[in-house]
């Protein structure tokens, strides 16, 4: 006997077949999009690669330019060399790579928000657009901050640091001044930078102080969703302290004058993080008392 649905009420709460291709259909249409928006993003990168190839060899340059200061200021030729035929080659193509992301950063920013723009409210959209503009220019302004301060200074420790040591033996043991430390016979050694080493160590500050200009937007994205606070922040201080100088120690070169500049950097932006956050805390609390679910002396 066929069972009934006042036997059997699971019957009832199936769902039937048009049910279900009904709510697949919003499944294939976000994929669909999806796949339109990764191929505008991937179409809008290899455009970039491609156009940035043909300027790759100014970019370089421009990338090497502390570094020829550096030798030219001590006398010293401002050549970088290759020690394989392809050497040069695939550091216009890593250029070309890294620079043809950024040219396409915009486009590749504006897909993705165009795919997850549809299902923010208004208030969210208002909350997430000052940051999407406020992280490739902080990014920016860490770049320039790693390439015009920051890498000079590690170049001509790294450079003067053979120079520096012999001397000061020397100078010890009494023989020869400071500014004439190799004895006669001594072997001596000249540098000779290679392309891709030189740009690997360029490109980590850009990155690292980069990156580390990211910190205002994560934490004040993080106190409007209310995963920290101002206060929480502040109690901290002394393990963001800790986890700064282990972060300086990665990420930069081993010598004290970067970490330093990195420390005291990345701790100044922690501290307008906290002042950001506390912002926000206080402008949340006003629009809650001007709504009423906040009394007059309450915070939330």
């Amino acid at each position: 006997m066929t069972e009934t649905a006042a036997q059997n009420p699971q019957l009832e709460a199936d769902p039937t077949e048009e049910e279900l291709e009904g709510g697949a259909a919003p499944l294939v249409e976000h994929l669909a999009e999806l796949r339109t928006r990764l191929i505008r993003s991937v179409l809008a990168f290899v455009v970039g690669i491609i156009v940035t190839f043909t300027v790759a060899e100014p970019i370089l340059n421009f990338i090497s330019q502390p570094l020829a200061e550096v030798l030219r200021d001590r006398g010293e030729d401002a050549r970088l060399i290759f020690t394989a035929p392809q050497e040069k080659f695939f550091v216009l193509i890593r250029i070309s790579i890294i620079m043809g992301f950024a040219v396409s950063f915009p486009v590749i920013a504006h897909q993705l928000w165009r795919f997850v723009a549809p299902g923010l409210y208004r208030a969210e959209k208002n909350a997430v657009l000052p940051f999407l503009v406020a992280s490739p220019v902080l990014f920016l302004i860490g770049a320039s901050f790693a390439h015009y301060v920051v890498t000079p200074l590690a170049m001509n420790f790294f450079i003067g640091f053979s120079d520096a040591i012999p001397a000061l033996a020397n100078l010890i043991a009494g023989e020869g001044t400071f500014e004439n430390p190799a004895a006669e016979g001594e072997i001596q050694t000249v540098f000779l930078g290679s392309v891709k080493e030189s740009l690997d160590l360029a490109l980590k500050f850009i990155f690292a102080f980069g990156l580390c200009f990211q910190l205002p937007v994560l934490l004040t994205l993080m106190g409007k969703a209310g995963l920290v606070s101002a206060q929480g922040l502040a109690d901290v201080r002394k393990w963001a302290v800790v986890a700064i100088l282990t972060l300086a120690a990665l990420v930069t070169p081993p010598d004290v004058i970067t970490q330093v500049i990195l420390f005291t950097v990345v701790y100044g932006l922690y501290e307008i993080s906290i002042q950001l956050v506390r912002w926000v805390e206080h402008a949340r609390n006003k629009r809650l008392r001007a709504e009423g679910i906040l009394g007059e002396d309450e915070e939330l």
